[in-house]
């Protein structure tokens, strides 16, 4: 019986000091499967004092232009311009064929020149009792019919001469000497490019904030190390029912002629007085659909190896945007660490690793490198 006790207790003992042993070998492996510490950059939130403003892209165009073009089919006789010259108001462009119409019109003229001596000599006549009244009216109505054949022979004269409508800098020649032009053919296009609008739109909210005479600035990616100066024009009384945006117009002095017509401009205007805002790379802020997240490394106790830091997840609200910086309006406070690569590696309570050797782009007013 002794034997017998004994050796089931050794049994026992056996049993219990494996499972023991097995427990803890588990429990070493879970141990080892916790999260290593992820490496991230981080940067300290800080506060930057920004002037508030609306931000809108737009297009160019001249305060007059306009392809000009003949209002009559002829054959281009003359052309006295060049691609790209200045010319002024009035100044002669190009002349089509007009014998045929000059001499028409000179035929019209010698009627015209008859029946006025025929009415002169009515009048004296009618005044004799020579010639009745009717017939001094009947002479009258002739000449004026003569004489709107006339004007009429002779606008179709001056349509043979184009003109330029107002003064301007002129395209490219699109007719030659020679050629059969149609009513409508574009010859070249002409604009006034001193000063220059640009048109763009505004949300129907912003609309309380600007008004006729405002600043605004402009700046196009063919001068990107320029700003332009100017000022609003107009604003268009109809909002759009399908976009709920308005139109508006500023007006640019361009001396140099640097902005042409066409070209796209990003503008901003400046409303209210300058905002003290908690400033952030964009590449801080992690964007799902269903909030905006950033994770802030906090000290969580001793660990292992002294002091550990952990990664804690905070909605946040952003605001505008310069450059490389965001705005955020809620969420981060000035001092806070905020992580700013390495977001798509942590969740909630992540162990971190602070590496900070390579600095991300943080700047209002980035500059494109050629290189």
């Amino acid at each position: 019986m002794t034997i017998m006790l004994v050796a089931v207790g050794l049994v026992f003992a056996a049993v219990f000091g494996f499972e023991a042993f097995r427990a803890r070998m588990i429990q070493k492996a879970i141990a080892g499967l916790r999260n290593p510490p992820q490496t991230v950059s981080t940067i300290k939130a800080s506060t930057e004092r920004w002037q508030d403003r609306l931000e809108a892209v737009g297009s160019m165009r001249a305060e007059k232009g306009a392809d000009l073009s003949p209002q009559v089919s002829g054959i281009v006789k003359a052309i006295h311009f060049a691609s790209g010259q200045r010319v002024e108001e009035g100044a002669m462009l190009v002349e089509l064929e007009d014998a045929d119409d000059i001499a028409h019109l000179h035929a019209l003229e010698a009627t015209m020149a008859l029946a006025q001596l025929n009415f002169d000599r009515d009048s004296r006549l009618v005044k004799t009792d020579a010639i009745s009244q009717q017939t001094a009216d009947t002479d009258q109505a002739t000449l004026k019919n003569n004489q709107a054949q006339v004007a009429q022979q002779q606008a179709l004269v001056n349509y043979k001469s184009i003109r330029a409508p107002f003064a301007g800098r002129l395209g490219i020649r699109k007719v030659d000497l020679g050629q059969y032009i149609a009513p409508g053919t574009p010859i070249v296009t002409l604009q006034q490019l001193d000063p220059i609008f640009v048109d763009f739109y505004l949300p129907q909210q912003a609309l309380a904030k600007i008004k006729v005479g405002q600043a605004v600035t402009a700046k196009v990616d063919t001068y990107p190390d320029q700003t332009f100066n100017g000022q609003i024009l107009a604003i268009n009384p109809l909002v759009n029912t399908a976009s709920r945006n308005v139109q508006v117009r500023a007006t640019f002095k361009n001396p140099d002629e640097k902005l042409l017509p066409g070209m796209f401009a990003t503008v901003d205007i400046e409303v209210g007085a300058p905002k003290d805002y908690v400033t952030l790379p964009k590449t801080a802020i992690y964007y799902n659909s269903y909030g905006d997240i950033a994770y802030l490394v906090e000290n969580a106790g001793k660990g292992e190896n002294g002091q550990q830091q952990t990664a804690r997840q905070v909605f946040v609200k952003t605001g505008q945007t310069r450059g490389d910086q965001v705005a955020v309006l809620d969420g981060v406070k000035p001092g806070d660490i905020v992580v700013t690569v390495g977001q798509n590696k942590l969740h909630n309570g992540s162990p971190v690793r602070i590496n900070n050797k390579v600095a991300v782009p943080f700047s209002a007013n980035p500059q494109v490198s050629e290189e």
